[in-house]
């Protein structure tokens, strides 16, 4: 036996002490792989809109009302059934109003406590009692499992004493107990949480989003262009930094910017005021930051030939005394000449006064502790792609080439395609937050996934300065990479699968970052099932773009399942009138065999664990160890 793997074998021993403690561990894990597959719950694109995300969350796609229709649709009527779910997703608030409007008394009290632990008892039946354990709040996590367990005997022990627990609870603290029921009901209706980018941006609340985030208990984040972009901000890129302010400002999202995060904009406003009298304060701001972002992109282009982004270098292209600008080699009239700060023979070049609002808006970014802990929050959970029980999940896009074919990237010296080059973004791009010696790359590289055509979180030829400076709207036409165009093909996702190390036959790509445009008969299943788009929607700005509020998906031990949302109205109504989010369910694949932990990625570890354990039984009853 090699020195290393005696060496493995000796730790694990010190774990398993005896052969008896072995063979327990190994009937136990034996078990675990023969339960149902856990529930995965996928979303994107939540662009800060934090009262729908919170209650698409909250009701998991729709997965708690299914139960509970389940479980009491012949014995409650609908508007029960609407209460009991609006007090799983909303308890605090719910019980408060309930109280209000009509009181609560004992009755009401046991037959809530008893339809909760039914719930429960259902949501938990595809766990491991010690995982159910484990989810459950410490305070209560003893009686929880009483609760749950409790069976019927020949003397009716058992429901005695079920009993006798819940009276003691309405006594005592039944609010708080069913609050924290609650809780674990939410917690065991999903297993994992995937959101495929983009959290920041035109929505109100990013930062309550993160924070929910930061409490669920199993995540992973793949970032969207939105997130990087922010992410690139706290590093002190001062190009990201002056797009996340411009889209604060555009967006009117400036409180997640100044109440949230603490980032000031007096130095910008003021400058702006004194720069452009002639308009808005803040629209003077919206115009001062623009034109600071756009002398701030071109010196990194042109710092980065590699990028071949020398179509975005607009500033050297106007021509103020005709008021024109040439944009893709078109010359097109330009809707504003009032450009004080532009030197015609150094146009990339800050102003001594824009080098100091773009010097303070970096300093109060880089020293946002809140945000700093966002973005440590975003690269401890999240990753350029992800390969998670048989699917490959990822924001943006493969770039390929005009044929379809991998897109060949030469970037930092290397030429590099697919996997590689997703693998080397996602490197680089914790390069500016972790590696000070080689920040300038990292910085620089973090604004080319935002907006480069061949960035894999973007695709598309983003046109900011036309859309703000011309109206001649032909002029904001964005190129998107060919992949946009070739992604409705089996055989290519079948490509991108493989080059990833999956299997075409029951693997998918799960891909955000697009609307899909309902109201125009696009649809979400593309390539023959094989890839799935899941842009949620959530940016009320693009609901009468796409017709309904996005979807989301639900991988469970039966299959996949898309959930097309409509809008969310509002908390208050959810609360007041038991308002759930409809959503219309679409089976895309289901399995032939229903899926068991045994076939998942947990799974393949578990039956290795399993296969060294029973490699070291066999040492133990051979005497080698």
């Amino acid at each position: 036996m090699k020195s290393d793997k005696s060496k493995y074998y000796k730790l694990l021993s010190e774990k398993y002490p005896s052969v008896r403690s072995l063979t327990r561990e190994i009937i136990n894990l034996t078990a675990i792989l023969n339960l149902p597959k856990g529930t995965e719950h996928f979303m994107s694109d939540i662009h800060g809109e934090y009262e729908a995300f919170c209650h698409i969350l909250n009701n998991c796609s729709g997965v708690i009302r299914e139960k509970v229709e389940k479980l009491y649709s012949e014995t409650l009527s609908r508007e029960q059934i609407k209460e009991i779910c609006t007090l799983i997703y909303y308890p605090s608030e719910k019980l408060s109003l309930i109280k209000k409007s009509r009181g609560t008394d004992r009755e009401w009290y046991e037959t809530t406590l008893e339809q909760m632990i039914e719930i429960a008892r259902v949501l938990s039946s595809k766990y491991t009692r010690s995982k159910v354990r484990k989810a459950m709040p410490d305070d209560y996590a003893y009686i929880i499992d009483e609760l749950l367990h409790a069976q019927r005997d020949e003397d009716d022990n058992q429901v005695r004493y079920h009993n006798n627990i819940i009276d003691t609870i309405i006594s005592i603290n039944a609010d708080d107990f069913i609050i924290s029921l609650a809780g674990l009901i939410k917690r065991l209706a999903v297993d994992r949480l995937h959101i495929v980018g983009d959290i920041f941006d035109r929505g109100k609340s990013a930062e309550k989003i993160i924070d929910l985030l930061a409490e669920h208990h199993s995540l992973d984040i793949e970032w969207g262009n939105h997130d990087i972009l922010w992410m690139g901000a706290a590093c002190g890129s001062e190009a990201c930094i002056a797009n996340v302010v411009r889209n604060s400002i555009k967006y009117n999202t400036l409180n997640t910017l100044e109440s949230a995060y603490g980032i000031s904009l007096r130095k910008l406003i003021l400058f702006a005021e004194k720069t452009y009298p002639t308009l808005s304060p803040m629209k003077a701001a919206l115009k001062a930051i623009s034109v600071i972002q756009f002398k701030l992109e071109g010196q990194i282009i042109k710092r980065n030939p590699d990028y071949k982004m020398e179509n975005r270098l607009v500033l050297e292209n106007i021509d103020l005394t005709d008021g024109t600008v040439i944009s893709e080699g078109v010359k097109y009239k330009l809707n504003d000449t009032f450009f004080p700060t532009l030197n015609p023979e150094n146009p990339y070049e800050l102003t001594e006064k824009e080098q100091a609002v773009a010097s303070a808006l970096r300093e109060s970014f880089v020293n946002s502790h809140r945000l700093k802990k966002h973005v440590e929050f975003l690269y401890e959970n999240g990753s350029m792609y992800k390969i998670y029980n048989g699917n490959l999940l990822y924001h943006g896009c493969v770039p390929l080439d005009k044929n379809g074919k991998l897109l060949e990237i030469e970037l930092f010296g290397e030429r590099l395609s697919g996997r590689e080059y997703f693998d080397m973004a996602d490197k680089v791009a914790r390069l500016a937050f972790f590696e000070s010696g080689r920040q300038q790359i990292g910085l620089d590289f973090m604004w080319y996934l935002w907006c480069a055509p061949n960035s894999p979180l973007c695709g598309r030829n983003i046109k900011t300065f036309e859309r703000a400076f011309i109206d001649d709207k032909s002029a904001w036409r964005e190129e998107k990479n060919p992949y946009y165009d070739f992604y409705y093909q089996k055989q290519t996702c079948e490509m991108i699968l493989s080059e990833f190390g999956l299997g075409a036959e029951s693997s998918h790509i799960i891909n955000g970052h697009t609307p899909v445009r309902t109201v125009k008969g696009e649809l979400p299943i593309r390539a023959d099932g094989k890839l799935l788009v899941i842009d949620g929607g959530f940016c009320k700005e693009y609901h009468s773009t796409t017709g309904i509020a996005g979807y989301t998906l639900i991988y469970n031990s039966h299959g996949l399942r898309l959930k097309a949302h409509h809008p969310f109205r509002s908390v208050e109504e959810a609360l007041g009138e038991n308002r759930d989010i409809h959503s219309d369910s679409e089976i895309v694949e289901t399995e032939k065999h229903r899926m068991m932990v045994l076939d998942t990625d947990s799974g393949e570890t578990i039956s290795k664990t399993i296969d060294d354990l029973k490699t070291l039984l066999t040492m133990y009853r051979t005497g080698k160890i």
